[in-house]
């Protein structure tokens, strides 16, 4: 009989969570942002929690843009974050993605007082090329905050709002997100209207498995 080769559902089961397959990266230019996304465990508690986003940002801060990396929004989820960056290059998303996803978990284990793994797949990121789709990406990430009271985000460093409106009040503590560099998360994306509170963003797609569950907790 012969022996070795591939046989029919031989392998993993994919399950209902499939993770992210470890794929070769496609190249990030250092002018174009990037919408990134984390899943969590089903065993970890919902991410949207006060003494969670002060251990983040502290986190955060001490971290950010360091290494050609800058995470510039985020948003928390009951299983997801959502982080919009710009690097300077694939090499060093890789690597700040690296270095992020470890502070996250240490994070989560901290302040829930558990242990073990934190992240459910490797992360998943869509480049963003155009002023449409980084419109598109900053309005979910900080509207979010005004879609649920207890929601996580950046908003209050946000400098987008339509005229007339409010966002958050930023406080005097530091910040934590870095400020934008390039054109597009500068500039560009205002050609398409700055940001009313009132509207309902539309979830981005970062495409493959998570999108299939990033709308779940929106």
């Amino acid at each position: 009989m012969p022996r070795g080769g591939a046989r029919p559902g031989a392998g993993r089961p994919r399950g209902s969570r499939p993770v992210v397959l470890h794929q070769a990266r496609e190249a990030i230019p250092a002018q174009f942002p990037v919408h990134v996304t984390f899943r969590v465990r089903k065993d970890v508690p919902s991410l949207r929690n006060p003494a969670l986003l002060e251990e983040w940002k502290r986190s955060l801060a001490d971290a950010n843009d360091r290494g050609g990396i800058r995470v510039v929004h985020y948003r928390f989820q009951d299983e997801h974050v959502h982080l919009i960056v710009e690097a300077n290059g694939k090499d060093a998303l890789g690597r700040g993605m690296k270095s992020i996803g470890a502070r996250l978990a240490r994070a989560v284990n901290r302040v829930f007082r558990r242990s073990g793994p934190v992240l459910d797949s490797r992360y998943q990121h869509r480049v963003l090329r155009t002023p449409r789709e980084v419109r598109r990406a900053l309005a979910f990430v900080v509207l979010g905050a005004r879609r649920r009271r207890d929601a996580v985000t950046s908003a209050r460093w946000f400098d987008g709002w339509r005229e007339g409106t409010r966002g958050e009040e930023a406080a005097d503590d530091p910040r934590e997100v870095a400020a934008p560099h390039t054109w597009l998360l500068r500039m560009g994306w205002r050609r398409h209207g700055l940001v009313d509170p009132a509207e309902a963003p539309t979830v981005p797609d970062t495409g493959g498995p998570l999108s299939e569950t990033a709308s779940r907790d929106a």
